[in-house]
């Protein structure tokens, strides 16, 4: 998994994502080769035209090696002292990301799909933001989280109130709504186990208002995947353009412990693997894998791990179902010949 600073983000395009960074963890028994042969010793040692283990059993592919192209955007600079300067940065960054003709065009990838790798959930504000230029209008949101996140800014009351901090990572999906980039009606939270402020209902009630269905972290018990899948399907229907928002913080954390804001009663990593490969036949225009801090992660990095798999698995679903578009689109084709 990657470890970018603060003042980094990690974005991978459509179909997005390879890995950043170097593969030497150990620098002093395994150094970089240097001098004019350094590339291809490289090459010798570490690339093959097959990636290694890359193979999703469960799809009967690999997503890396596919009529599709899996690149690695590499990271977008973003400034960590100026909040409105990094909200822009991001924004223009996606926009100009997303924008871009892939290599290959069919069906619902029409257009890059950008899956992002963030620290801090607000990314998923400029990304909303590109994808309301790229798409032409709101789409919905997917939300897993333990927290509602669509947060009036103003239910935290502060004596240095600021518009910059406004923007945070609870805060980004009511911005998005009250700007109209969020289909209302059509968005839903899944994993949810937060406490909410005040005495009464107001997060819940200023959370219809913005039109997501909340699907508690206890619901799996009753439900079982299969339910929370359904549910989300029903709520968002399979034609819609729907954003993807994973925050890591929706695994409980005694799995997960690698995150800034932990909930205990989440749901296992399995389950909400499950979850994400039900939902293939969701149009998804975008997603992201965010708040995962390796500060906070056990030794065995069991955080980045689960991150990395989950990011796998969404370019296992969106390579799948491209794959099969293409495949219907020539069975379509043989039957109309095969008629005239």
């Amino acid at each position: 998994m990657h470890r970018s600073s603060s003042a980094l983000l990690l974005t991978f395009a459509f179909i997005s994502c390879c890995y950043a960074g170097s593969f030497y963890d150990n620098p002093e028994q395994d150094p970089l080769p240097s001098g004019p042969d350094a590339d291809e010793e490289l090459h010798r040692k570490w690339d093959t035209d097959v990636p290694s283990r890359a193979f999703n059993h469960r799809r009967g592919l690999n997503p890396y090696l596919s009529p599709y192209t899996i690149l690695d955007c590499g990271d977008i600079p973003v400034s960590p002292f100026d909040n409105a300067l990094a909200l822009r940065q991001m924004s223009e960054a996606f926009l100009e990301l997303g924008s871009r003709t892939p290599a290959l065009t069919q069906g619902d990838n029409s257009k890059p799909k950008l899956l992002t790798l963030g620290g801090d959930h607000s990314v998923a504000l400029p990304a909303l933001r590109a994808l309301n230029k790229i798409h032409g209008g709101p789409v919905a949101v997917l939300h897993f989280d333990a927290h509602l996140d669509t947060w009036n800014p103003n239910v935290y009351p502060s004596a240095w109130e600021s518009a910059q901090s406004d923007f945070n990572h609870g805060s980004m999906f009511w911005i998005a709504s009250n700007e109209g980039l969020i289909i209302n009606g059509s968005s839903a939270h899944a994993g949810l186990r937060t406490r909410i402020t005040g005495q009464d209902w107001g997060d819940y009630i200023d959370d219809d208002r913005q039109g997501f269905l909340r699907i508690s972290s206890d619901d799996i018990d009753d439900m079982g995947t299969k339910g929370i899948i359904d549910a989300i399907i029903k709520r968002i229907g399979l034609e819609t353009p729907t954003y993807l928002s994973i925050d890591i913080d929706v695994i409980d954390p005694g799995l997960c412990p690698g995150t800034g804001t932990p909930e205990p009663g989440g749901w296992t990593s399995r389950e909400l693997i499950r979850i994400i490969r039900g939902l293939e036949d969701l149009n998804v225009v975008g997603a992201d894998i965010v708040e995962v801090a390796p500060a906070y992660d056990g030794t065995g990095e069991q955080t980045a791990l689960t991150a990395a798999q989950l990011g796998y698995e969404i370019l296992t679903s969106w390579v799948g179902k491209g794959m099969s578009q293409m495949q219907n689109a020539k069975s379509s084709k043989a039957e109309t010949k095969d008629e005239l």
